[in-house]
């Protein structure tokens, strides 16, 4: 049975969430390097300034893990050591910068940004019930947070042109893989156009 009602039923009880958009995940000779990722910081930005007009929440997730790496756990078996606290690779990108009013979900040791943080608090004492979700990496943190996310009945658009994977290829996959049963896949254009949020200068 098809519902009767549009999948976003309360534009303005939506929050822009932004995945691990940090130095380890986006610079060149990051240990975990996102192809494409560097390049979504100024349409991400411009995002978060379209979400902040609008009254909209922003919130930015931080992966960190501790230096002596007792938290690293199964993760070194796919991957290199990133995001160590107190170093300049968990730090969020360059030009990305979380305002004033922005939330920072910091102490996110696994891939999924709900485990073992206060991000799913921090959204309903905020009254959110949709996510319009940007960030890296598509396959990794953004589809295990998003898988997440559905199953606590937020209903999420997930921005194509606002998201990078581990490589073109597996970006792709995921996108396919959501949009089955976890999420409805956008444009940056279409989920303003969707939210209502406004143009900013430079877009």
């Amino acid at each position: 049975m098809v519902p009767n009602e549009p999948f976003i039923r309360k534009p303005e009880a939506t929050a822009l969430l932004i995945i691990d958009m940090q130095n380890d995940f986006l610079l060149p000779d990051a240990p975990v390097a996102a192809p494409g990722g560097l390049e979504l910081v100024p349409a991400v930005a411009r995002l978060a300034r379209r979400a902040r007009d609008a009254g909209a929440p922003v919130v930015f997730t931080q992966e960190a893990h501790r230096p002596d790496g007792s938290d690293f756990g199964i993760e070194a078996f796919f991957e290199p050591i990133h995001c160590v606290e107190g170093g300049t690779g968990i730090e969020i990108a360059a030009g990305l910068t979380p305002g004033p009013s922005d939330l920072v979900i910091r102490g996110k040791r696994r891939y999924d940004a709900f485990l073992g943080t206060d991000l799913d608090a921090v959204l309903r004492l905020r009254g959110i019930e949709n996510l319009v979700v940007a960030g890296v990496c598509t396959d990794v943190c953004v589809s295990a947070t998003v898988q997440h996310a559905r199953n606590l009945d937020y209903r999420c658009l997930v921005l194509r042109d606002a998201t990078a994977g581990t490589s073109p290829e597996r970006h792709e996959a995921a996108l396919l893989c959501l949009e089955l049963v976890f999420a409805r896949i956008e444009t940056i254009e279409g989920a303003c156009k969707i939210m209502g949020w406004p143009q900013v200068t430079g877009d």
